[in-house]
């Protein structure tokens, strides 16, 4: 039996939540998508809800074979955490990084502070809590300013790209109001935008595609904005790209991506510098999972993986993780798929 964690947009809308709130929680089509794809590849799913229905349901004594989480949570830079913290407790077995990871890659500054120790590059950054801390952003500029902790380009706009000191102060006084969060203040990179795709777990591991982000001429300049991003079909374009200067991406997020200890799969953002080298920006260890929507499911569609063939690896992963008991089990019962292009056509796709 596999249990599915998640946060329904739906529910917190409900609760008032304004759409870039819950931007980052995941669409009914998205939960659907997945139970219907476990259950094509021989899985029993139970779909269990957030956190406090997660809670309810162990303390009525229910529990899973293996639970299938992508909850975001909602409040800290654990929240992340939180779930896979909840079901390691009682030593329920599931999908994707452990808390420490999700704790950690949710933390911009805290996870490129761990990259640079690595050796990989990324762009020079300060972290700004106060105000008074901008006097230690002693940075050449162009500079970029984001949330340390959002994701799906939330706090991203085409103010992000600072010109100036001034402009830094205003941009950082409403960042920190909107988003009750240190703002991260990076050295803008001027070149190519990848998002690397991976699969697997540490020797494992291994990258599906590298797609490159190449945003249109009514698009907000300079950033792969909340905005661009949701109006990704009018701004954006996508390509696979493989040339050597993608090959250097590639291979800086497989790096990434086991040096932090990422499982099951997840979705690596670099961008490059005026030589042309790509620097690590961002991870995300519970990528999008939008069959039609998301960068992993469209990249690995482009790269010639089903969005079936993305959910069978990632349990098969997680499974291998449990050791032969755990695979035994299953074994008889699982289904490889063997069409790279089992896809549902009520899911919209990004085009190549």
């Amino acid at each position: 039996m596999i249990g599915m964690t998640y946060d329904l947009r739906d529910d917190y809308l409900a609760e008032g939540f304004s759409p870039e709130e819950a931007a980052e929680f995941d669409l009914k089509e998205t939960i659907d998508a997945i139970r219907e794809n476990l259950e094509a590849l021989g899985y029993d799913t139970d779909p269990i809800g957030n956190m406090q229905k997660l809670t309810r349901r162990i303390a009525a004594g229910d529990s899973w074979d293996m639970v299938f989480n992508i909850a975001e949570g909602i409040k800290g830079f654990a929240r992340e955490a939180q779930v896979p913290g909840l079901l390691e407790a009682h030593g329920i077995p599931y999908t994707f990084s452990d808390p420490m990871v999700l704790a950690l890659t949710l933390h911009k500054g805290m996870t490129k502070r761990v990259i640079r120790d690595m050796g990989l590059a990324t762009p020079d950054f300060r972290v700004v809590e106060h105000m008074d801390d901008l006097g230690s952003v002693e940075l050449p500029y162009p500079l970029f300013a984001k949330p340390i902790a959002e994701g799906t380009g939330k706090g991203i706009d085409a103010a992000s790209k600072i010109p100036n000191s001034r402009v830094l102060a205003s941009v950082c006084e409403r960042l920190l109001k909107i988003h009750d969060q240190p703002v991260l203040v990076e050295t803008f990179l001027p070149g190519r935008e990848f998002t690397v795709g991976i699969v697997g777990t540490a020797k494992e591991a291994a990258v599906v595609g590298v797609i490159e982000v190449i945003l249109r001429k009514k698009a907000e300049p300079d950033a792969y904005s909340f905005w661009n991003k949701e109006k990704f079909k009018e701004l954006v374009e996508y390509r696979l790209v493989d040339d050597a200067e993608a090959l250097k991406a590639g291979e800086a997020a497989i790096k990434a991506y086991r040096g932090l200890g990422c499982r099951d799969a997840a979705r690596v953002d670099l961008r490059s510098n005026a030589a042309g080298i790509p620097h690590f920006i961002e991870i995300n260890p519970l990528a999008g999972l939008h069959p039609g929507h998301s960068d992993l499911p469209i990249l690995c569609r482009m790269a010639g993986m089903s969005y079936r063939e993305l959910i069978y690896k990632i349990m098969d992963s997680a499974l291998a993780r449990q050791g032969t008991g755990m695979t035994d089990f299953h074994s008889d019962r699982r289904r490889q798929p063997t069409d790279f292009y089992e896809q549902s056509s009520r899911y919209t796709l990004r085009s190549a």
